[in-house]
């Protein structure tokens, strides 16, 4: 049987089976003995009824003593079952004519439930039973029994049937261990077939607790495989990058000094460091791939400025891409007061730019008149040409989808030169996805504030004392300060958070009528949002209003209150940068998570988190724990992290071994390509970013 055969090949899958099983990503042999059981349960041996407890899922078997229909709130069929030890009650919603025939006293019956307490004692409800003979042995199962994913239409007997049938097979006739020998020797792992085996037949002794924890050595062997395919299709990508040709940029020096001089502030000891990272990347012929970590306000736009000068110093153009316009109205803004005094033209590409003026910005950009151009996902829309572009810098690039990413890279072409690329986010990765999801990219950290910021002290309060938190926001704003009230959403839906915004506004101006306040939220045109956040960075505003539109990259250094309501429906990272747009100045600033009763406990487990730590990384790891990799990284790589075995919380130490398993793997030709194959068919070229 070859590996790669398509599921209907094993006897009994027809096109009706093969579309189930298609639901649950199975599509060939190999695939079906992938999908590992959730659970196992012990059928093979007999428990005496003296020994089990509630909670307990096994295999009783007893006399029925007495069967009768009982009228309470739902009729059932109940059988009263004896052993020598004791008894227990088997009780029935779901009954027809025939099973209180085949259900009666002296029969001899073998079932396997779970027990539960019931009202005259314990019980088994609904379980799977068969009639033996007074005399049978105890014929059980050899084997722990496992328990499948399943989908619609597909019960487990069908499945385990199917996945039994292929085992088989594969025993006869093998399975091809894609692991060197050198490899599996070092590492003492299990043969794959070995493991599989194991995995889906485990015997009576196997450890439980292991199993059920993902621990057990069979697990761990498969995981550090399925970990070692997504490691090696990233490199695959750090390896197609770097063939291609990058335009060098050594460092010339002139314009980031005469820049530099410029500042107000001095740069960090860690914004120097990560910007040397950068300069080294940037002076070779292949293209720079470099992801720049910074908590909210740590200063990763001078990385960013740094970078564009080198390349604009030598004739050549830069681009910043934002996920907002209001982020990326900011750079523009930023990078206007920077660089203009170099002489520097700086170009502005968004929706909201529109008619002659676009013409006119499309123009500056063809020709290379604008040395730096920055701007939202317009800038790789048609009609958008450069004149060399030979760096992008991105901005929170979780936000942005695979394509978007890719059309600009393409920009940067001319058929020969592809731009170098330094990534940023503020919002912190976890080292375990620092290590899969961005194994492509060389990664920076700037693991420390500018001085003269202050943490923010963060404040757990019920919305029962709504009126002690306006009483705080008079205050503040009495003192000449400013405050945020943001309000989350409520549901997937735009048009019922901008009105839980207008609501609050409308409630915060009658109960501060001596405040200016604002008001911006995602369903106003753009154009309006940027008049708001202009007039509330001026402080011509006390108070603003808002949705999560303000989540990224507004920095107002006066304002030192932030007000979050129901805090519980975010995700960790959301709310610590939420939190980082406040404390941005040298004031003692304050975040109050204003909740509503009653908090889950994976809500309660959020703010706890929140008032603990302000540091960026243990928020992120404990996001990674409560959220997944899924929702963490966001839109980053559509098949990235769809993991079937490995567990990146669970499975965080078989990283450094996965490192180094890789190196060992390229030195063997096309092993790479099999591997990914097996474990991410073709979802791996997810990867071209």
């Amino acid at each position: 049987m070859q590996q790669e055969s398509p599921i209907r090949d094993l006897k009994g899958v027809g096109a009706a089976l093969e579309l189930k099983l298609q639901r649950l990503g199975i599509t060939t042999i190999q695939g079906l003995v992938l999908h590992l059981p959730i659970r196992y349960q012990d059928r093979t041996r007999v428990r005496a009824l003296a020994e089990v407890g509630p909670g307990d899922e096994c295999v009783i078997q007893g006399d029925i003593q007495s069967t009768d229909i009982v009228q309470g709130r739902r009729r059932a069929l109940v059988c009263r079952l004896r052993d020598e030890t004791g008894g227990i009650t088997l009780r029935f919603f779901h009954f027809a004519a025939a099973q209180i025939k085949i259900l009666s006293p002296g029969k001899r019956l073998r079932c396997f439930g779970e027990v539960r307490p019931g009202p005259s004692g314990l019980e088994m409800i609904h379980p799977e039973y068969r009639l033996i003979t007074q005399d049978e042995r105890e014929v059980t199962e050899d084997t722990l029994t496992p328990v499948y994913p399943l989908t619609e239409g597909l019960p487990q007997g069908r499945l385990r049937t199917l996945i039994h049938q292929a085992l088989e097979q594969l025993k006869i006739r093998g399975l091809n261990d894609l692991l060197p020998l050198e490899v599996k020797q070092h590492w003492r792992l299990p043969d794959l077939l070995e493991a599989l085996l194991y995995l889906h037949q485990p015997p009576p002794s196997a450890n439980l607790a292991l199993l059920e924890t993902g621990r057990h050595p069979a697990q761990r062997r498969l995981a550090l495989e399925e970990l070692l395919a997504h490691h090696l299709s990233l490199l695959k990508v750090r390896q197609q990058v770097q063939q291609q040709r990058a335009q060098p940029l050594p460092s010339m020096g002139e314009l980031e000094a005469r820049f530099l001089q410029n500042l107000p502030f001095a740069l960090t000891s860690a914004q120097t460091r990560v910007s040397d990272e950068v300069s080294v990347d940037l002076s070779r012929s292949t293209p720079m791939l470099r992801l720049v970590q910074g908590d909210v306000g740590s200063g990763k736009t001078m990385i960013a400025a740094l970078a564009a000068l080198k390349a604009i110093g030598q004739g050549y153009q830069a681009a910043v891409m934002a996920p907002t316009e209001i982020l990326a109205e900011q750079h523009f803004s930023n990078f206007k007061v920077w660089f203009e005094p170099l002489g520097i033209t700086v170009a502005w590409l968004a929706g909201k730019v529109k008619g002659k003026q676009r013409l006119e910005q499309l123009q500056r950009i063809a020709s290379g008149d604008a040395a730096l151009v920055v701007g939202t996902h317009a800038l790789f829309q048609e009609g958008v040409t450069f004149a060399n572009l030979v760096l992008i810098v991105i901005d929170e690039q979780h936000r942005f989808g695979v394509h978007q990413r890719l059309s600009l890279r393409e920009k940067g072409r001319d058929g020969r030169i592809a731009p170098h690329q330094l990534i940023m986010t503020a919002t912190p990765i976890p080292r375990t996805l620092t290590m899969t999801a961005y194994a492509d990219l060389d990664c920076s950290i700037i693991d420390e504030l500018p001085p003269g910021r202050t943490p923010v002290n963060t404040l757990v309060i019920s919305d029962t004392r709504r009126d002690e938190v306006v009483e705080r926001v008079r205050a503040a704003c009495s003192q000449g300060r400013q405050a945020y009230w943001v309000c989350t959403l409520i549901e997937e839906s735009d048009v019922l958070e901008s009105q839980a915004a207008e609501m609050a506004a409308q409630y915060l101006t009658e109960s501060l009528p001596e405040l200016r306040i604002g008001l911006i939220h995602g369903r106003m045109k753009a154009t309006e949002k940027a008049k708001i956040m202009s007039a509330f960075k001026a402080a011509e505003l006390d108070l603003l209003v808002a949705t999560t539109v303000i989540e990224v990259g507004v920095d107002v250094p006066n304002a030192s209150l932030m007000i979050i309501e129901n805090p519980e429906r975010l995700g960790l990272a959301q709310l610590h940068q939420l939190r980082g747009r406040v404390g941005r100045g040298s004031v003692e600033s304050y975040c109050v998570l204003m909740y509503h009763a009653p908090l889950s406990q994976q809500g309660r487990e959020r703010l706890r988190v929140m008032k603990e730590t302000t540091d960026g990384f243990k928020i992120a790891e404990k996001d990674l724990e409560l959220r997944g990799p899924g929702e963490v990284l966001g839109t980053r790589q559509t098949g990235l992290m769809q993991l079937r075995i490995a567990d990146l919380q669970r499975d965080a130490d078989l990283l450094p071994d996965v490192k180094q398993i890789a190196q060992a793997v390229l030195t063997h030709e096309g092993l790479s390509d099999a591997i990914i194959q097996r474990w991410m068919g073709s979802s791996e070229a997810y990867a071209q970013v």
